[in-house]
């Protein structure tokens, strides 16, 4: 798998598993369902039976499932898409080029831990004869919540750059994923630069109000964009490791609105509030992957 086409997604470990396999394994009992409600089902707590099936299915269509070993809580599922059958998915349509691309899906990481684990993942593999081996990565996309400085619960954002608190060390970059591709699904986009954050519960009104309303025109806060960021740039552009053309996808669904209501990112849950946006994003970045519309 080594030398195919890599895209590495930083994700929960449901919504890639579920968006690819819980329409050919659920699909007839969901026929006649509004769109994400198999998804809200999936993710209620009283469903580990169907989580099973779908999980069960997807081990036997090419997904290899990798629980931390090292200590750093992030698992790993590894998706071979040449033994994916298709025809009986939301992507019907998919074009994939000769080469089956290999998806990588990373537990989300905690802060500046984003660097080193996205840091040693692109670079060259080193085999047992001391060979390096480049990785063929074709893209990296990071999906997550955070904290909306304009909107709120469940709204969608869509980043432009990511900058440092504090340092103010920013990283615009293309974002493969646009605003116009998220709307008209009844969530409110927005898109701008979103501030990467020390601590959420640390946050300090008068300084997120700044970010918001000044030049910088903030959108948003969370924890590892800018870190994700250094990795993929410095990978890309300097140690060329990696394709220094590498495509990029951000995009993150509001937690909650810290101006708003005072609460943080660990304010509580989202109920089924998450639901929609986390799938949405998940489909339009395995859509691009795939090559549907």
């Amino acid at each position: 798998l080594i030398e195919r086409p890599i895209h590495i997604i930083s994700a929960n470990m449901h919504s890639v598993m579920n968006s690819i396999f819980a329409e050919p394994v659920l699909g007839k009992k969901y026929k006649n369902t509004p769109e994400f409600q198999i998804f809200e089902d999936l993710s209620s707590s009283t469903s580990k039976e169907l989580r099973k099936k779908v999980e069960e299915f997807a081990l036997t269509q090419g997904m290899v499932s990798l629980p931390d070993t090292s200590g750093t809580n992030i698992d790993v599922q590894i998706f071979d898409t040449a033994k994916i059958d298709f025809k009986k998915t939301i992507f019907a349509e998919a074009k994939l080029d000769k080469e089956k691309p290999v998806i990588i899906v990373m537990d989300y990481a905690f802060g500046e831990q984003a660097f080193e684990t996205i840091d040693e993942l692109l670079k060259p593999y080193k085999s047992e004869k001391k060979n390096k081996i480049f990785l063929n990565v074709e893209s990296v996309s990071i999906m997550g919540k955070a904290g909306i400085l304009e909107g709120g619960k469940g709204d969608i954002m869509i980043p432009c750059a990511h900058v440092n608190e504090g340092t103010a060390d920013n990283y615009p970059f293309d974002n493969e994923l646009t605003k116009e591709m998220f709307e008209g699904n009844g969530i409110p986009v927005f898109a701008g630069p979103m501030i990467t954050v020390l601590g959420t519960s640390l946050q300090n009104r008068d300084l997120l109000k700044f970010f918001h309303e000044s030049t910088w025109q903030a959108i948003g806060l969370e924890m590892e964009g800018a870190y994700y960021q250094k990795a993929i740039q410095s990978a890309s552009k300097i140690r060329k490791s990696i394709n220094p053309d590498v495509k990029v996808r951000y995009a993150y669904y509001a937690s909650d609105n810290p101006l708003e209501t005072g609460s943080t990112l660990a304010s509580g849950g989202l109920g089924t509030t998450g639901v929609k946006p986390t799938y949405l994003i998940t489909i339009k970045i395995l859509e691009q992957i795939f090559n549907v519309k």
